[in-house]
């Protein structure tokens, strides 16, 4: 016996439909590429959007075709990125952080065969366009005003758009393509991860419960974190979805910027990694300002320090939301909201939970195994690989069919983490940096977070070192505030009482900064290069 249900597909463009019906007037607000401030509406946004898949259509994109994106959070990018979809294309948004060389890679691996470039990143696809071969067309994001001179054969949005949106969503079934992102791996060429209209939507309905990210109507979201960093982390879908207004930022990402939005648009919901915090920590440090409506903010793609925590809801009143995931899970994992069972808790015992990852929502399956796959208790200290299941989790990469499953149907996320029995998840460390100590493992994430709660330390790494007897030690990486640098041993006495004794670094190495991925994490990779010939002191 079938259920007798009506056949509604999960599109991506039918969020956009129901943000402007329902939500037509809400604000989309952002800080144009140009500089001035923009403000239209999802009504307008839903109208351009398919005057752009009306375009598409009549410059024969067909369905699965790929367009690329180069740019920054802005009311353009929205539009193309329904657009595109609306047209029956896939969407695929570009990091402009990755190496020139990385990017052409991605663009013709991808095959992409339009690109929609901002103002920002006109002299980069200058210098690359011979290397783009299967690039056919190329759009800038602006209007004939601001175009500037450029060997591109190449045409202003505004004026290429379609004139009219007479145009009806191309159909196409809720499991075919809708976007693509790359990841960005530290070894190898990044591997392109395909997201379907359907796990775009189950996604953005999952992501959103209320313990999870939780956005009505009422909210104003600024999405930071920019849009070609793991999919948005689904606020692109998110926001229309439930009709609240957006506040882009476009290219500007510092804290004084920040700070100016955040207030001027009354913000209530942010998101981004933990650089952009600390900028924005330091600024508000530096003038004295405050965050009267701001409510939450998301902090993910890193461990978010636990003096990042305390600061932001002991001093600015703010929620914090520390998330995980992946490019290949849409990428949230989990999100950390305080259950019945720990909403009560105050000082370092609410801390211990906040500074875990989260738990996961419903379609997201999680557990830990050892090496042999077998589950390890949920008993918050037992730790191994970190394994997820769900409908939007990627099952193979761009260009090999091949699954990347285990025997039971779980991506094995490459973090090693514990759950406790709250089903609290909290990563340790990625299983490549991981510090391999006389045996036994210690998590450079922990100590990383620790140190970082030194009022001296505006950043921390930590790497494990060769140690003729025990393999490897860690050794601390740290640029010091300007004002009240710590000295090594000051620095370790302020650890030692907090860990397990053969966890304290064997030594402490003071720097101007530290090296970054293009998504800003830490770049073990590099710092690993850096040291190789490092030698600890005796003792």
């Amino acid at each position: 016996m079938r259920g007798l249900m009506q056949d509604w597909p999960l599109l991506c463009h039918k969020i956009l439909d129901h943000a402007a019906l329902h939500h037509g007037g809400r604000e989309v607000v952002s800080r144009s590429v140009e500089g001035p401030i923009h403000r239209t509406t999802y009504s307008a946004i839903h109208s351009r959007a398919r005057r752009v898949a009306k375009k598409l259509h009549a410059n024969n994109f067909g369905i699965g075709q790929r367009g690329a994106t180069l740019a920054w959070n802005t009311w353009r990018h929205m539009e193309v990125w329904y657009g595109l979809m609306g047209a029956g294309g896939v969407y695929h948004t570009l990091n402009p952080r990755l190496f020139p060389e990385q990017l052409a890679w991605i663009v013709n691996d991808a095959a992409d065969r339009m690109l929609f470039v901002d103002l920002t990143f006109l002299p980069l696809v200058e210098k690359l366009r011979d290397q783009l071969k299967s690039v056919q067309r190329i759009v800038v994001l602006t209007d004939a005003a601001h175009m500037p001179d450029t060997p591109l054969d190449a045409e202003p949005y505004e004026e290429w758009l379609a004139a009219d949106d007479d145009f009806a969503w191309c159909a196409v079934d809720e499991n075919a393509a809708a976007g693509m992102c790359y990841t960005s791996g530290t070894t190898g060429n990044p591997k392109g991860v395909v997201y379907s209209h359907r796990s775009n939507v189950l996604h953005a309905l999952a992501g959103n419960m209320p313990d999870m990210l939780g956005l009505a109507s009422r909210d104003r979201l600024m999405p930071v974190v920019p849009m070609f960093h793991a999919n948005c982390w689904a606020l692109a879908y998110v926001a229309p979805l439930v009709g609240a207004s957006l506040v882009m930022p476009g290219s500007k990402l510092d804290g004084a910027s920040i700070y100016e939005l955040l207030d001027q648009e009354q913000v209530t919901i942010t998101a981004a990694v933990p650089t952009i915090w600390m900028m924005l920590l330091q600024h508000l440090q530096e003038t004295g300002h405050e965050l009267p409506h701001l409510e939450r903010v998301v902090i993910g793609g890193a461990a978010c320090p636990r003096s990042m925590i305390e600061i932001f809801e002991s001093r600015y009143d703010v929620s914090v939301l520390h998330a995980w995931g992946m490019t290949e899970m849409s990428p949230i994992g989990t999100i950390c909201t305080l259950k019945p069972e720990l909403v009560d808790l105050m000082g370092d015992a609410r801390l211990d939970v906040q500074e875990k990852q989260g738990h996961a929502p419903f379609t997201v399956e999680m557990r830990v195994t050892d090496d042999d796959g077998n589950e390890l208790p949920r008993d918050g200290k037992t730790f191994g690989r970190l394994k997820v299941r769900g409908p939007a989790i990627a099952r193979a990469y761009f260009g090999n069919e091949a699954e990347v499953l285990d025997e039971d149907g779980y991506f094995d996320t490459g973090d090693v983490a514990h759950i406790d029995a709250h089903g609290y998840m909290r990563v340790t460390d990625r299983s490549k940096d991981v510090i391999k100590s006389g045996g036994e493992w210690i998590s450079s994430i922990e100590l990383e977070n620790l140190a970082m709660g030194h009022p001296g330390v505006a950043e921390a790494a930590v790497i494990g070192v060769h140690h003729m007897k025990w393999d490897e030690r860690p050794l601390l990486i740290v640029v010091p505030k300007s004002e009240d640098a710590p000295t090594r041993e000051t620095l370790l006495d302020y650890m030692r009482p907090q860990v397990a004794k053969w966890w304290v670094p064997d030594d402490v190495v003071f720097v101007d900064e530290i090296p970054h991925t293009a998504t800003g994490k830490i770049q073990k990779t590099a710092l690993r290069e850096m040291f190789r010939d490092y030698r600890l002191p005796d003792g």
